[in-house]
């Protein structure tokens, strides 16, 4: 590793706040048939019968970069699945993004790793898609854990007039923009490997999603509305709230945890982007809440029968 590389990276973040050096799970491009391929990595759990979780990363990043300081832990009690969602870092080079498209793709995924049930856990966009995957798709979700998330955009004046005008701005990029961005694929960031530097690939991974893409996917998200149907979620369910999340309001986020039948809430000391810059914090009550979920998964399994497992 290159000391005087990643002393001047590290200098870069806020005071106090480091990228945890962990082990970064590798993974492979993968084929979901008639969607396309995107970059999925596939961490065993304790056991071969280990319940499958599949994470769902937050919006600009990648399922490594907002998910690695968690997989460690979450793998010695699950099969840990990540996938880079459309338009993200290896994910499909869609058209369109959209969070049913997204909910899809994640099905999709689970269909190719012959995973007949899986916990859905997602961070903020990826919670915004967990829970459109149990609308779309109810009997493939073990469970939810809805981390940094809400149940509805554009609530105040403010978030009204940033989400249209990024959905106006996306209608004028449509032409000369997909033009720039073909013209620039061969622009990307080098490979690197995160046991040589973790900081260089954590920049590398937040680099892999185009700035075009990340509008795309805002202009989405303003549109996610699930306040209608959420108290109808039959999932066990935990919501993860950040206290110090200025993205979205803590407060928004425990209502929407209220409004979900049996839902607990497992609140920390963080901000929005805890998931890596404050993992020592947000790992600990991601744990707790993917226990109480878990709990009450095989309870629901065990009541109607059925042996609790990731496989199908």
């Amino acid at each position: 590793m290159n000391a005087a590389r990643r002393t001047d990276l590290a200098a870069r973040l806020p005071a106090g706040v480091t990228i945890p050096d962990v082990d970064v799970p590798t993974g492979e491009l993968v084929e979901l048939p008639g969607r396309g391929t995107t970059y999925v990595t596939d961490t065993p759990g304790p056991d071969v019968d280990a319940p499958a979780i599949l994470l769902l990363h937050a919006l600009s990043t990648t399922g490594l970069l907002t998910w690695f300081p968690s997989i460690p832990a979450l793998a010695q009690r699950f099969r840990v699945i990540t996938l880079d969602q459309r338009l993200h870092g290896r994910g499909i080079g869609a058209v369109e993004f959209t969070l049913h498209d997204c909910a899809d793709d994640a099905v999709a995924l689970l269909d190719v790793l012959g995973v007949e049930q899986a916990m859905i856990a997602g961070y903020s966009m990826g919670s915004l898609v967990a829970q459109r995957v149990w609308r779309q798709h109810p009997d493939r979700v073990g469970g939810l854990v809805l981390c940094a998330s809400t149940d509805v955009f554009q609530s105040t004046i403010t978030e009204r007039i940033f989400h249209r005008s990024v959905g106006a701005s996306m209608a004028a990029l449509q032409g000369s923009g997909a033009r720039r961005e073909r013209a620039a694929s061969n622009d990307q960031p080098e490979p690197v490997d995160p046991t040589d530097d973790i900081h260089r690939w954590a920049l590398a991974e937040f680099r892999s999603t185009r700035p075009r893409a990340v509008a795309q996917a805002v202009a989405a998200i303003g549109k996610h509305h699930s306040r209608p149907w959420i108290g109808r979620i039959t999932a066990p369910t935990a919501v993860v709230v950040p206290l110090r999340d200025k993205a979205i309001p803590p407060q928004r986020q425990i209502a929407m945890g209220r409004r979900i039948p049996g839902a607990t809430i497992h609140e920390f000391d963080g901000g929005h982007a805890s998931c890596v810059l404050n993992s020592q914090a947000f790992v600990p009550s991601l744990m707790q809440a993917c226990a109480t979920v878990r709990a009450r998964w095989a309870d629901d399994v065990d009541a109607v029968g059925t042996v609790v497992g990731g496989h199908a």
